[in-house]
């Protein structure tokens, strides 16, 4: 008997919980706005900017989207070169590329490229640096694993960079 009731008061809670919830469930009508039910069950319609309401019971109006301006970019249009920086086994420094406002490269001028293991981690790490800058558009990227003097030293010849490329 006692094996029972644990889960018939379980599912009574669950019961009570979904029927709790759904009188006061809220639901997305379209893409441009919300509908909300009432206790009177008529529908309440509430819609972005640009878009009108409709009377309770007839079609969602039928809206076109609002497209924000373009977000201008943070930097000056060139190409600006980073400080050397000490990568341990080798310096390395960056040229930022910023077309329209926006990193779209950088291009490792110097690099720690001494024969073995050294090249391995460079070819490894500096794609992946180079990929995070581009789209977090400035120069704190993660650190790359097995990588950490080359990424702290590209952080600081991009992060050179970019602030010339600020001013």
């Amino acid at each position: 008997m006692k094996k029972y009731i644990i889960p018939a008061l379980v599912v009574v809670a669950f019961g009570t919980y979904l029927l709790f919830n759904r009188q006061q469930s809220t639901y997305v009508a379209s893409t441009t706005g919300t509908s909300s039910s009432s206790t009177d069950g008529s529908a309440a319609n509430t819609l972005s900017s640009g878009s009108t309401t409709t009377p309770a019971g007839s079609n969602p109006p039928v809206t076109t989207p609002i497209t924000p301006p373009a977000k201008k970019g943070i930097y000056k249009d060139g190409t600006y070169q980073g400080s050397v920086a000490d990568a341990y086994y080798g310096n390395l420094q960056v040229e930022a590329v910023i077309q329209g406002g926006k990193l779209v490269d950088c291009i490792p001028l110097q690099y720690p490229n001494d024969n073995g293991h050294t090249q391995e981690v460079s070819a490894m790490a500096l794609p992946i640096l180079k990929q995070e800058a581009i789209q977090s558009q400035n120069a704190n990227v993660n650190i790359v694993s097995s990588a950490t003097q080359t990424s702290q030293a590209f952080q600081q010849s991009l992060g050179v960079a970019l602030a010339i490329a600020k001013n």
